[in-house]
């Protein structure tokens, strides 16, 4: 077929394209930008028109558009008035996934890395919200098994067309309700809905919803606080890992600081182990390298290391801000900055005073400007609201060899060259803090 995606330098469009792509399809797609992603997609010899154009349309069999594209985007409306069939993302991933025995993997956070740890344990081809640094990419394809490993999304809902053969979800701590109306029972039976379309189930019976169906469904349980014992931080060859028995199960070693990452490990071990030999797991285990923007060490010197992380939601920094201290101390280093980038205003505001504690134990917050992803502006009064800490509040930071610069009304205020320094975010500081912009 001759498949056009719009939007398809997010993440989740470009996952669906790349692997339609490897399956024989002929791929094309549009964006509003050019990015990392639309440049490698080109690199694989996928058309890109930037930005959307309705000359894009020419006569693909089939649009597959991400959930932000409007109804009067011109690509959509070019191809309604040629004929050609329109889906949005949700309702595409009912014909990709529909010959495949899929694990999806679900969450409101932790579900990126849980997917790229299955991925390594298992074979089969695989779909990540992130990419996974053992292979380069969010997409691994392999044409010879029917097994897909697929992080699903209850942003959009679309996670109830994922397909799933097993059901893995970390937690099901409320997000994105703006789709849900911010109706709190249609947000957890969509949830429900989910589990219970699969054959197997692993679940994290301490989440507070997941919680209230034990008894009710049939689940491997995953009870964190008794079924996660022995947990250490070690270094393997400078690189943080984290050592935990499971169960009856024994010892495992996976890349990785803190308990969110043995909680992760867990619960992508008991669902291979539905299959697989434990001892192979373990073995396997060793082969996730992490991924990128999760504790990514982009820098590391003896005085300095710079981290970049995808945390944007309260619950996730607060973890990784955990493991962040426990590395700095193996590091020997008593110097913790932490730089943050709101992610929208809806959820910077809904979270506020979850945000206000995440950064406990930071010598040093910078807070960059909201990064609005379409969202209107609203007043925050960060000064005000952070204000118990060491805080700056800047437009942007720049890298320079292994030191960051912190920059106001284009001056930079301070360079930032010791300790450890880590950025928080979903927007472009990932770019900023790797000096690619």
């Amino acid at each position: 077929m001759k498949i056009h995606f719009i939007g398809i330098g997010g993440i989740g469009i470009s996952g669906l394209a790349k692997y339609m792509h490897y399956k024989g399809h002929d791929i094309s797609g549009s964006d509003i930008s050019d990015t990392v992603i639309t440049k490698k997609l080109r690199e694989m010899g996928v058309d890109i028109t930037i930005p959307h154009n309705a000359s894009a349309i020419k006569d693909q069999d089939l649009v597959i558009h991400s959930a932000i594209i409007r109804p009067d985007n011109p690509e959509v409306v070019e191809a309604k008035a040629k004929g050609i069939e329109v889906l949005a993302r949700r309702e595409a991933l009912l014909r990709i996934l529909n010959t495949s025995k899929v694990y999806s993997v679900a969450g409101a956070h932790g579900k990126s890395t849980t997917t790229a740890i299955l991925t390594a344990i298992m074979e089969g081809s695989a779909i990540i919200g992130a990419e996974s640094k053992a292979f380069g990419s969010n997409v691994r394809y392999d044409k010879d098994n029917d097994i897909m490993i697929f992080e699903a999304d209850e942003s959009d809902g679309s996670f109830l067309n994922s397909n799933p053969y097993c059901a893995i979800v970390v937690n099901a701590e409320p997000e994105h309700m703006e789709y849900y109306d911010y109706n709190y029972e249609l947000f957890y039976d969509s949830y429900k809905s989910f589990i219970t379309s699969a054959k197997h189930r692993v679940l994290n019976a301490e989440d507070k919803f997941l919680s209230t169906l034990l008894g009710k469904i049939d689940a491997f349980w995953l009870y964190p606080s008794r079924d996660i014992t022995n947990i250490e931080f070690i270094l393997i060859n400078d690189e943080p890992h984290t050592r935990f028995t499971l169960k009856d199960l024994g010892s495992f070693d996976v890349w990785g600081f803190g308990r969110h990452i043995a909680l992760d490990a867990s619960l992508a071990i008991l669902a291979a182990n539905e299959s697989m030999d434990i001892e192979e797991i373990r073995k396997k285990i060793l082969d996730f390298k992490g991924i990128k923007k999760r504790f990514d060490i982009v820098g590391l010197q003896k005085e300095s290391v710079i981290i970049d992380d995808y945390g944007h939601h309260p619950t996730e920094i607060k973890a990784t801000f955990e493991s962040v201290k426990e590395y700095a101390l193996l590091k020997g280093f008593d110097k913790i900055t932490a730089i943050w980038q709101p992610h929208k205003y809806s959820r910077t505001i809904d979270n506020l005073e979850e945000f206000i504690k995440c950064f406990e134990g930071a010598c040093e917050l910078i807070i960059l400007p909201v990064w609005a992803a379409g969202e209107s502006k609203r007043d925050i009064d960060f000064a005000e609201k952070f204000k118990r800490y060491n805080l700056t509040l800047a437009d942007k930071i720049t890298r320079a060899n292994n030191s960051i610069n912190i920059v106001k009304n284009q001056e930079t205020l301070k360079t930032i060259d010791k300790g450890l320094i880590i950025g928080f975010g979903a927007g472009d500081l990932t770019y900023q803090i790797r000096g690619a912009i």
